[in-house]
């Protein structure tokens, strides 16, 4: 065969090779679900400047936001950043700035996803929830789905997702915004868990007509998942009392009334006038600034199985909390990596069983961990 053949067919091989892994029909790429390096720990990117959300996106590629406004598709494989981008409108005051991100059930067929960032309106500090769109290789916002929420420079929340139904919702999560009264309030949108249409109207069957208030009494929850048809938060207490909650349609917290389970003097009237579901776990007479969290069950690290993996920042460490069989309880708590990468923002989890951890340390220092055996 002459060779300008023979390389042509090598070049027409290769390129259908590619586009069995990479959809080039999609704007939406997706890469081989579980072709990675063996480390059992492995730094996978640094150099981010405090990261928020990262997400396991549905082409296989982690899907990062950092608070300064940028969105980041990370190949997982390789640490490659694949594409990035800014939201010009988000604007970073404290804690505030680009925080939750999920993407659209059918995000591999329409590029949908959404986040919840901080931007001014006018001279107020404020919140809001904007519908994205991922396609030709830039983002664009849709539409905005909720907004004006208050914010502030500390206690903005905020996590979304996204339910796994025939018709999917909204919930996601909101802190006090430095107002502890609003909690309490069912008529501000501060200190709850949000329920919404994905198109963002209100579901008529939410506890508060009118309202997309799905539970209140919050301080600051910076981590949301669902597993086995139960939602799980991690919450901030003020010194004592971080808190792990199930999440119940119309439940009552406590905050700020109520720090942790109702044991103190005061606490038990309350609770007992005001509904109040108590945490399933907490932190007792400290904090650990407890943040992202998700569920793992998966054989590749069976000693994590049916356990919320949970990140926390002032402790700088990974908390896991292996669930009863029924779910509705922590029956063992372990501690991982004490101070061995910082301050711990988010977790992931592939579907192959990989870990994966971001940190929120600042001056561009933050990395994306790998764990695949502890």
């Amino acid at each position: 065969m002459p060779v300008m053949k023979k390389n042509y067919l090598i070049l027409v091989v290769l390129f259908v090779i590619s586009c069995s892994f990479n959809r080039c029909s999609s704007d939406v790429q997706t890469i081989p679900p579980d072709d990675w390096p063996s480390d059992s720990i492995r730094i996978v990117k640094n150099g981010f400047n405090y990261p928020w959300e990262i997400l396991w996106g549905k082409d296989n590629f982690i899907w990062m936001t950092e608070r300064g406004g940028k969105i980041n598709k990370i190949n997982p494989k390789t640490g490659d950043i694949v594409f990035t981008a800014s939201i010009a409108e988000v604007v970073s005051n404290g804690e505030g700035g680009l925080l939750g991100m999920v993407q659209h059930p059918d995000f591999l067929t329409n590029g949908l996803f959404y986040v919840v960032y901080n931007y001014n309106n006018g001279s107020s500090y404020r919140e809001k929830l904007v519908q994205m769109k991922f396609e030709n290789n830039s983002i664009q916002p849709v539409k905005t789905l909720l907004q004006d929420i208050p914010a502030s420079s500390i206690h903005n929340g905020s996590r979304i997702w996204i339910s796994n139904d025939a018709m999917p919702m909204f919930f996601f999560t909101t802190g006090d915004a430095s107002n502890q009264s609003n909690a309490q309030n069912t008529s501000s949108l501060s200190g709850k868990v949000l329920r919404l249409h994905l198109d963002g109207t209100i579901p008529a069957d939410n506890p508060f007509a009118g309202s997309p208030v799905w539970s209140f009494g919050h301080r600051n929850q910076q981590g949301l998942v669902v597993a086995n048809g139960i939602m799980y938060a991690s919450e901030h207490g003020p010194n004592i009392e971080d808190e792990v909650n199930i999440i119940e349609k119309g439940r009552n917290y406590g905050w700020p009334n109520v720090n942790g389970p109702c044991d103190a003097a005061g606490e038990l009237s309350f609770c007992t006038s005001n509904n109040v579901k108590e945490p399933i776990w907490s932190s007792g007479s400290s904090t650990i600034a407890v943040s992202g969290m998700d569920y793992y069950n998966n054989n590749r690290i069976p000693a994590w199985q049916n356990s919320l993996l949970m990140c926390t920042l002032k402790d700088a460490t990974l908390r896991v909390l292996t669930l009863s069989a029924d779910g509705r309880s922590v029956v063992n708590v372990q501690t991982l990596y004490k101070n061995v990468y910082g301050r711990i923002r988010d977790i992931c989890i592939s579907p192959a069983g990989r870990v994966y951890l971001c940190t929120s340390n600042g001056s561009n220092a933050d990395v994306l961990v790998e764990i695949s055996k502890p």
